[in-house]
């Protein structure tokens, strides 16, 4: 019964709802001050029945007054004119009201409340309660208008968000996808069985990207998935230059993530490690309290001083990764890229991330 009731409630309009709790709240702080006046339970009743009538059916008609002068969300001084004039009338007619049900039901008042006290008395009573019922309906409207402006904006802000996301997003994929098949591409000539093997990794790896295509947040999981695929891509083709391993605290699999975040930077880890003794590539993630840790390790050095000139460009990886931390991350996140090790061959490049509560996104 009581969940039957909340649904009804629930299904209310708004006015409706404020409707009735405000005039319900008026009735019992009514009722006991006709309780107090009159002597008698019974009149009190009868009284706050007649003036609660009244006033919900009053108050209903200058709502719609109100609606169709279309009010701003303040009121002006012509505004504040008609809501004296239509409280007076309000009042005029709930007064009114009182005295005839008093020439017809003698015992609705005592001696002591007969002549102009029972006319005058509810006319400036009523009169401040209608007009304070008007200012509080105007506020509620002024309220309820600054927070569907907001919700308005909020929506905008987050489509704009998940399209910029979205694009952050597929920028990827033609990125990897021409890397991927240009390193087919090199091998087909001395190693077709390696190229074919890629081809097929590459193949599982595309699947799983359609697969969330329309997801710009996923399940650590799902992530460490696609960037196995992606690693099984690169094990094709490098062999045994590439030894891999990735540790995922178990509490942090289920722990939501951007997208594709941790991809371009194990593809970083890949294309720029040293691979003179085989490349090294750790990642490690896990969660402490609400923030998740990230870790990815590879031997190899930050000096650009010996690359080709062509790989001192910022990549597009890198950048993708830091705009998508701010997007999904504000002020919530840590980056960096740094270098350990003692002699060339023994240096390693670790990327860390500390991403802090959940991501903005679906």
């Amino acid at each position: 019964m009581s969940a039957f009731l909340l649904a009804r409630w629930n299904g209310l309009p708004l006015f409706w709802q404020a409707q009735i709790a405000g005039w319900g709240l008026f009735a019992i702080a009514n009722l006991m001050a006709q309780r107090v006046a009159f002597h008698s339970y019974g009149v009190a009743f009868a009284r706050t029945g007649l003036i609660l009538l009244c006033l919900v059916a009053i108050s209903t008609a200058m709502r719609a007054v109100y609606v169709s002068r279309r009010f701003e969300a303040r009121v002006s001084i012509a505004g504040l004119a008609l809501i004296a004039l239509l409280s007076l009338l309000g009042a005029l007619v709930t007064a009114t009201m009182i005295v005839v049900a008093h020439e017809a039901l003698p015992w609705l008042v005592t001696p002591d409340h007969e002549g102009a006290r029972e006319f005058l008395v509810p006319l400036v009573h009523y009169f401040f309660v209608l007009a304070g019922w008007s200012l509080a309906y105007f506020w509620l409207r002024a309220e309820l208008a600054e927070q569907a402006q907001h919700r308005k904006a909020m929506r905008a802000q987050a489509e704009a968000l998940r399209a910029e996301l979205e694009q952050l997003r597929l920028q990827l994929d033609p990125h990897f996808l021409f890397n991927a098949l240009n390193g087919i591409a090199e091998e087909i000539p001395e190693h077709p069985a390696a190229a074919l093997e890629m081809l097929r990794n590459l193949t599982a790896y595309l699947r799983h990207s359609l697969d969330g295509i329309d997801h710009t947040v996923v399940t650590v999981s799902r992530e460490v998935a696609g960037l196995m695929a992606y690693l099984g891509v690169q094990r094709a083709r490098f062999g045994n230059r590439l030894h891999t391993r990735l540790d995922v605290m178990p509490e942090a699999a289920q722990r939501r993530i951007a997208s594709f975040l941790l991809q371009p930077l194990v593809e970083n880890a890949v294309k720029h490690g040293r691979r003179d003794h085989g490349l090294e590539l750790r990642v490690g993630i896990r969660l402490s309290g609400d923030t998740l840790h990230v870790e990815i390790e590879n031997t190899g050095t930050l000096d650009t001083t010996r690359r080709p000139a062509r790989r001192q460009r910022p990549g597009i990886g890198l950048e993708n990764v830091r705009r998508r931390l701010a997007l999904h991350y504000p002020d919530r996140h840590s980056f960096s890229l740094t270098e350990s090790g003692g002699p060339a061959c023994d240096k390693r490049v670790t990327a860390t991330l500390e991403l802090r509560g959940e991501p903005c996104g679906s």
